[in-house]
């Protein structure tokens, strides 16, 4: 069975890293034979507003509809986004916080705490990118960005991550370190459609 993969590429600027990586990723995709719909988070238009979740909250607008049916149809999914602040930039948060809704990621039971993960049956990967070394990230700050989109995004809507990787330091590194880095994502492209 050919694997769907949704790619997004959660950075507001074309040329970035994050867009290089997930060309290598998506070559690794096609190569071993999957299926790929991309979308990147520089051409998104869409309202940033959140209000939270309820009685009158704004419909979807196109492209946040077109994120959320991507997912739909995907397999597995992945996300490259750089580490500002220790999370992912605000507009790629936004993403989440619209379409990430009650009802299409999870749905809260009527009593209690739990709630229905939606999304089960996906996987996925993400590779954040930061001028934080990965090993100091883990220690000083314990991986916030690596925790929050494994945990609190993935899991929280039943998508198990395969891999979680951070790409590090980003300031620091030369182009050797870089073409390695870009070379681990097309591979990882290529496990994610086997």
């Amino acid at each position: 069975m050919t694997k769907r993969v949704f790619i997004w590429v959660a950075h507001p600027r074309a040329g970035s890293l994050c867009e290089g990586i997930a060309d290598a990723y998506q070559a690794g995709v096609e190569k071993a034979g999957g299926q790929v719909r991309r979308m990147d988070l520089g051409t998104m238009s869409f309202d940033m507003n959140f209000e939270g979740y309820g009685d009158g909250a704004p419909p979807l607008e196109p492209d946040l509809a077109a994120w959320q049916d991507a997912i739909a149809w995907a397999d597995h999914v992945f996300f490259v986004h750089p580490y500002w602040w220790g999370a992912m930039p605000t507009k790629a948060k936004a993403v989440l916080d619209r379409a990430l809704t009650p009802g299409f990621a999870f749905k809260y039971h009527r009593k209690g705490v739990a709630w229905d993960k939606l999304l089960a049956g996906k996987t996925a990967d993400a590779i954040i990118t930061s001028d934080t070394p990965p090993l100091l990230d883990t220690f000083l700050y314990r991986k916030p960005a690596r925790r929050v989109i494994k945990n609190q995004v993935l899991g929280f809507c039943g998508i198990q991550a395969k891999k979680v990787i951070q790409f590090g330091s980003v300031k620091l590194a030369g182009p050797k370190k870089i073409a390695g880095w870009v070379g681990r994502a097309e591979r990882l492209g290529a496990r994610a459609a086997a």
